[in-house]
């Protein structure tokens, strides 16, 4: 999210006020450039995996579903952190400012659906393709609310690198982000905690008769929590450094350090590089990924014109051979069924 490391003086100047410097001093040159390759990276990773939940077709199960949409709210934080240096206080700031919150909180938000979802169906056996609406109302509207408070209040506005909340609502930062944040994050690890020892103790486990149904989904289970399980995970480390900057800001404001400045840009934008990272982690989507398995997925995306259309057969009746005219020595061509809309060619002697 926001640092307050930079101010603009609207001056056709602008000057890195915490160094003294003029914004030309090397540390606010690198800080801004680093801010924009890593949200540019973290752009292109969204790109990826969205072209390849095209071509391989995955947005059919609700699971995959999910990542789909964590990876357009990703792909939007990321346009956020791409957008221009440092706006001056007013509607179009204000609107980063919004934009960025919102899509961190909707990002934020898939992550803890599908640990959730992951949770309810292995843990509770319960299936929730029911749920699907819900859980969009719940990932794009919280979001909606948490974002629109400070936006409401004023409290949006330059704050370094990017728009966000501003230096004099340090409280607000820690209200709308950080303490939920980490909150959610500590309950997803422990989540996952449950996931896995149930998943290990089931797959370890057998009673009663052979069921090779469930024996597939047990499998199947067991691959799918493998890359799910380490989005928290990313979660964590991208969220780390931005939350200990945040806390140095706020007992030495007039003490910043460039190195948590420089490690907060670094990483604050890296949620969806992150993700394509962890969505990479599937082994079946690499071995799809292959020259000839990218070859064959475009050929059925492009080349395949197969139909299905509906079959209307004629009148059928049932005879046998002798009504034919043929005898048991016939039985290489005897007829099976006769329709008055089929016309026979001469059999011959």
């Amino acid at each position: 999210m926001g640092n307050q490391y930079f101010t603009v003086r609207m001056n056709n100047s602008s000057r890195c006020t915490l160094f003294n410097t003029d914004s030309d001093d090397y540390r606010c040159v690198t800080i801004i450039a680093v801010k924009r390759a890593t949200a540019t990276f973290s752009l292109i990773g969204c790109l990826f995996m969205l072209f390849v939940i095209w071509l391989l077709r995955r947005y059919n199960s609700l699971a995959q579903k999910m990542i789909l949409s964590l990876t357009v709210a990703a792909f939007f934080d990321s346009i956020a952190y791409v957008m221009g240096e440092v706006h001056p206080e007013g509607a179009l700031c204000d609107f980063q400012a919004w934009w960025l919150t919102y899509f961190d909180w909707c990002a934020l938000a898939w992550v803890c659906l599908i640990t959730l979802n992951l949770y309810l169906n292995l843990v509770r056996e319960m299936r929730t393709e029911k749920l699907e609406v819900k859980y969009h109302l719940a990932a794009w509207g919280v979001p909606c609310l948490m974002s629109s408070l400070p936006l409401f209040g004023g409290y949006y506005g330059p704050a370094g690198a990017w728009c966000w909340i501003t230096d004099d609502h340090v409280a607000w930062r820690f209200g709308i982000w950080y303490i939920p944040l980490f909150t959610l994050i500590f309950l997803m690890m422990c989540c996952n905690v449950r996931i896995i020892y149930v998943a290990n103790k089931r797959v370890q486990s057998w009673s009663g008769t052979f069921n090779p149904e469930r024996e597939r989904w047990k499998v199947s289970l067991a691959e799918e929590i493998k890359p799910l399980k380490w989005y928290p995970s990313v979660y964590l480390l991208v969220s780390l450094f931005p939350l200990i900057n945040r806390l140095h800001n706020a007992l030495y404001p007039e003490q910043p350090v460039f190195a948590l400045t420089f490690l907060h840009v670094l990483s604050a934008p890296l949620h969806g590089l992150a993700n394509s990272f962890v969505f990479g982690l599937d082994k079946d989507t690499w071995g799809q990924l292959s020259f000839t398995g990218i070859q064959l997925a475009l050929r059925s995306r492009f080349c395949d014109r197969t139909q299905i259309r509906e079959y209307h057969p004629g009148a059928v009746r049932y005879a046998p051979a002798e009504e034919g005219g043929f005898s048991d020595s016939d039985d290489d061509t005897t007829v099976l069924f006769y329709s008055p809309d089929m016309t026979l060619k001469d059999r011959g002697p």
